[in-house]
């Protein structure tokens, strides 16, 4: 009622108003619409008009703001309710993968990318998990989508590369670092994983110049001492490509620059020697090995003096330093093992047999110790012993012929080589005449996956075995 009342008054007091201005304010205006069609007011109306047509456009304007902005709240609102829809399924998808759900979590986080096709985090993680399938083709897929929609995060990159090198695209996985290393010259996990990628591939003149800017980087002393053993051999690599490509020069640097690096890397003095050898200077070769063995007592240079002299027709000079070897270092049952498998090898079977008959150590556990004997007591006419040595050979599980030994893995090969064909490293095998059962492998607690067998042609010295 009141309402009524006040409208009331309202409109009496407009018209009364109205009247009034309108008796203060006679005549009329006249009014051109066109130039042929006019109108007139009063003034006072004229005024009214006015004001109504402003305040008509003011509210039309105020009206469309608020307009503006009911549909931005309420588009900002149903966003933020998909966020926070996608981010509840992006945890729970989290949390399904982390208590092993895989399955209920590949559904996650594939209803979370429903809603947002461009959430990188989740792109990251369903792509990670579809690796640990093995799902490559699909890991890349995803993180090759989140590459397009954040074309600068390291992350996916890395994660990216990891998905190629799975997929043995390697050249692939190299770019993806290369765009790492654009965004972040200095970054040390994209340096060692192109580094470890080139080793894979063998481009070791590629690996040694990213190892030169590694050992720049600031590491602590463990680390900078094993990427200083990594340089050396990669170092030793370069030279080991360029002797077998013909460039001995050129490979006769880097082998100087391995010893430079590390006066007891063994794989670079031989590399050094077979240069010789190949330029037809044995005897050089020969000096310089013996040199090598005065300073090292390395067993393996004995090996390959061993052949270097066989080849050159003098087998007394080899049975010579052996012997002054044992002299040497009488209490070692290894140098005696080989200087009766040499006697053995020549023919002396006297010789052999006195000197390996009298070895004190371990010999039971050595299938190759046995099968000598057999064969040396066949040739002095003792059938019965013979058969008691081929019995004790035989009685192995496992056969043994003389390997070389990595001292890391415990991985054995016949045929001597600068790096471990399963671990990866350099320098490590030594050559042992028979199997340390006491010694548990490191392989069995920190298994490597095996590498490609390298042959190292022209740098590998076979040992003749029995």
């Amino acid at each position: 009622m009141f309402r009524l009342l006040l409208t009331i008054f309202l409109v009496s007091a407009g018209i009364f108003i109205y009247g009034y201005f309108r008796e203060l304010n006679p005549g009329t205006i006249t009014i051109r619409i066109s130039p042929t069609d006019t109108f007139e007011l009063s003034p006072v109306t004229l005024v009214l008009v006015s004001m109504a047509g402003g305040a008509f456009i003011v509210t039309l304007l105020v009206g469309m703001r608020e307009t503006v902005h009911f549909i931005g709240t309420w588009r900002s609102n149903r966003l933020l309710r998909r966020k926070e829809k996608v981010d509840a399924l992006h945890r729970e998808g989290t949390h399904a993968f982390m208590s092993k759900r895989t399955a209920e979590a590949i559904g996650l986080f594939e209803k979370a990318l429903a809603l947002d096709p461009n959430r990188t985090d989740s792109l990251l993680w369903l792509g990670n998990i579809y690796r640990s399938e093995n799902n490559y083709a699909e890991a890349i897929r995803l993180h090759q989508h989140a590459h397009r929609v954040d074309a600068r995060n390291i992350e996916v990159l890395l994660e990216l590369a990891k998905d190629l090198e799975c997929a043995k695209r390697y050249e692939d996985a190299l770019e993806a670092l290369q765009d790492i290393l654009k965004i972040e010259p200095d970054n040390l996990t994209a340096l060692i994983r192109k580094r470890d990628l080139f080793i894979r591939l063998e481009k070791w003149a590629d690996a040694l110049e990213i190892q030169h800017r590694l050992l720049k980087a600031h590491l602590s002393e463990s680390d900078k001492r094993a990427e200083t053993n990594l340089l050396v051999g990669c170092m030793y690599e370069v030279g080991r490509q360029l002797l077998e490509r013909g460039h001995p020069e050129k490979a006769r640097r880097y082998f100087r620059g391995a010893i430079k690096k590390d006066r007891g890397f063994l794989p670079a003095y031989i590399g050094l020697g077979e240069i010789l050898v190949r330029e037809g200077k044995v005897k050089n070769a020969v000096e310089i090995l013996k040199k090598v063995y005065t300073k090292t007592k390395n067993v393996i240079i004995l090996h390959r003096l061993e052949e270097l002299y066989l080849e050159l027709g003098e087998p007394a000079e080899i049975i010579r330093v052996y012997q002054e070897a044992v002299q040497q270092d009488p209490r070692n049952p290894v140098l005696q093992f080989y200087l009766g498998k040499l006697y053995y090898r020549l023919e002396m079977v006297d010789e052999a047999y006195d000197l390996l008959s009298t070895i004190e150590g371990p010999q039971d556990q050595m299938v190759d110790y046995h099968k000598i004997m057999a064969n040396l007591y066949l040739r002095k006419q003792h059938v019965l012993q013979a058969v008691a040595e081929l019995k004790k050979a035989l009685g192995f599980k496992k056969r043994v012929v003389v390997p070389y030994v990595c001292t890391h893995c415990q991985h054995e090969i016949v045929e001597w080589a600068g790096r471990c064909r399963r671990c990866g490293l350099w320098n490590t095998y030594v050559a042992l005449p028979w199997v340390d059962t006491g010694k548990s492998g490191a392989d069995q607690d920190h298994p490597v996956p095996t590498l490609r067998a390298v042959p190292y042609q022209g740098i590998a010295s076979p040992f003749e075995t029995v």
